[in-house]
């Protein structure tokens, strides 16, 4: 036998296993005894630009729009796993039990072995809220924490600890979040200067809201200039009175110790923290919650006018669950329009072709506004395609209502007897909600995800490499099909003459490599025959729907090809060496960019 002190080393006797189950009148999948298993990847999926990846052990990474705005540091995936030990929700208890008071740290494997639990993973089948869960069978309490999104505030944690025995504890514990990223830090600079940057790092505590303000000295540049950070990453939290925080990491081992802890104001050049500490008795079945926000790139007036707000907690509890369930109804709604709801006998096909059409439309976007088009935004993709074309056709565009349909537009399109807008109003595609590879386990992964205007509509934009834009809009075809002939399109357009293609798609056009002599992963280009598939499966979508528009394209002379800077090499030099064909032309890309 082996011990911990004079506790014996407790064998895990349980399983992971899954099943469906319904919580807060939602689906869930959960997995239970999932410290059981090798730990797993996920993303947490927003209706807004919320990111979040996190695994299976609670190690996250997490922010808005791209990974320069991170709440928590943004790295690969085995880092994010292992950074389990400092980043993200931390979690002590102190249990005053029979006379004696028991450490727990809940999800931590710091005492494996030394108390008989369970640990139970719950994801919503919508996939924005995922829950933790530790079953202590010995203290006979639980402890839960999820992760949900709103638009107003940001990244929504709410803890809850109940006693499950027949006896009254007292309970004295630290939850919170730490390793959080003040406005400022690049991933870049996260990566390769993390030490310089906690040099900059100032985390400060509103006394009298307990709102707490992570934000740079100053800008982190090596220039003799100043360089003001004007805006901050905030956390503050509802749902306790009794309680301190404290803003880094530097007391968990005197709480462990049984000590006192005190509420700290000002912490420099450290990783900040946002720990809640508080303390209080339950009875038997009674259970505590409390709330943790935090939102970053937050200005200084909307930093105040939050810590006025926090007066009236209760208030803000209400309004932050609202805004999460309208954020449900959105992203059920995205989902919904791309045809990805099902209602069989079958949950699990019903809940994994919810997952496939997300995930789809994430890469290769959504008509949120289906076949509706509004005349800004498409003065706005001329502007960027071909500002010559719209200065010179202004009475076209100026002739165009405020909203119209996309038929409409192509219809006055090809009336307008102009090559080039029948061209770009075949290649406009008003998507939203798309964004280029997020993944972390990959190593090209870059992503910026669109949110919303000052009006509150979505930003149009969409961008993914070849493959992910296309194969996406093939099944994103069939619930759009008017838009399939700007597929095709868009698809043909960006093809090179010679067929050796770029790599990645935009609304605003097309992108490439650039050749990076000292990276061995860097590659530039793709031949474009294992590309054509896309195409077929495009245009057979398209005979299907209305054979009439490809014969009606094979007549219409606007179709271009992509001028990219890559080049093949002549027949004898290929002959010379097969395995080195093109050449990248540096003029061509200076001119490009000049």
């Amino acid at each position: 036998m082996t011990y911990v002190g004079d506790n014996e080393i407790i064998s895990a006797k349980a399983e992971g296993s899954g099943e469906f189950v319904m919580m807060h009148n939602q689906r869930f999948y959960k997995i239970s005894n999932v410290h059981q298993m090798r730990p797993f990847f996920m993303s947490i999926v927003s209706h807004s630009d919320h990111w979040m990846f996190i695994s299976s052990n609670g190690g996250l990474s997490a922010g808005r729009k791209d990974e320069n705005s991170a709440l928590f540091p943004y790295y690969t995936d085995d880092k994010i796993t292992d950074g389990v030990i400092n980043t993200g929700s931390v979690s002590l208890f102190r249990i005053g039990l029979d006379g004696k008071e028991y450490l727990w740290e809940p999800f931590s494997d710091k005492y494996y072995g030394v108390y008989d639990i369970s640990r139970n993973l719950y994801k919503s089948t919508i996939g924005n809220w995922i829950i933790f869960e530790e079953i202590n069978r010995d203290l006979n309490f639980a402890y839960r924490y999820s992760w949900q999104f709103s638009e107003k505030y940001g990244f929504i944690r709410k803890s809850v600890i109940k006693n499950l025995g027949s006896d009254a504890g007292k309970v004295q514990f630290l939850d919170g979040i730490r390793n959080i990223i003040p406005y400022g830090i690049s991933a870049n600079l996260q990566n390769i200067r993390s030490n310089l940057a906690n040099a900059y790092k100032r985390s400060e505590l509103d006394k009298r809201s307990k709102l707490g303000i992570f934000s740079l000295t100053s800008m982190i540049v090596d220039k003799a200039e100043p360089s003001e950070a004007l805006k901050a990453t905030i956390a503050w939290s509802l749902g306790l009175d009794n309680k301190e925080i404290i803003l880094s990491g530097n007391q968990l081992n005197k709480f462990r110790e049984g000590n006192r802890v005190d509420e700290e104001f000002d912490v420099k050049a450290a990783p900040g923290a946002y720990i809640i500490h508080s303390q209080g008795s339950l009875h038997s079945g009674e259970e505590r919650e409390w709330w943790i926000a935090a939102d970053v790139n937050k200005d200084y007036s909307s930093i105040a006018e939050l810590s006025k707000q926090m007066i009236n907690g209760n208030a803000l509890i209400d309004d932050i669950n609202q805004d999460i369930i309208e954020g449900s109804k959105e992203l059920k709604g995205l989902v919904a329009m791309a045809d990805g709801l099902q209602s069989t006998g079958d949950t699990m096909s019903v809940a994994r072709h919810y997952s496939n059409v997300l995930f789809n439309i994430m890469r290769g976007g959504i008509f949120d506004d289906q076949y509706l088009v509004f005349k800004d935004d498409l003065l706005h993709y001329f502007k960027t395609s071909r500002k010559d074309v719209l200065q010179s056709s202004s009475s076209f565009f100026n002739d165009l209502p405020e909203t119209f349909l996309y038929t409409e537009l192509v219809e006055k399109a090809r009336s307008a007897g102009d090559k080039d807008i029948l061209r770009l109003t075949f290649e406009y595609l008003p998507l939203s909600f798309s964004r280029r590879h997020g993944d972390p386990s990959r190593p090209w992964n870059r992503f910026s995800i669109e949110g919303k205007n000052e009006k509150g509509k979505r930003n149009k934009n969409y961008e993914g490499n070849w493959r992910d834009i296309f194969q996406n809009w093939e099944a994103l075809g069939l619930a759009f099909p008017e838009f399939i002939p700007s597929m095709i399109t868009k698809f043909v357009n960006a093809s090179t003459i010679d067929g050796y293609n770029p790599y990645r798609i935009t609304r605003d056009g097309i992108d490439w490599e650039v050749i990076e002599p000292d990276d061995p992963w860097s590659y530039i280009g793709y031949w474009g025959d294992h590309q054509i598939i896309y195409l077929l499966k495009l245009l057979e979508i398209c005979h299907d729907h209305d054979p009439q528009v490809l014969s009606g394209f094979l007549e219409q002379n606007n179709f271009v090809f992509a001028n990219v800077p890559y080049r093949i090499r002549s027949y004898e030099m290929i002959l010379k060496d097969p395995q080195d064909t093109i050449d990248f032309d540096d003029d061509l890309e200076n001119t490009i960019h000049g």
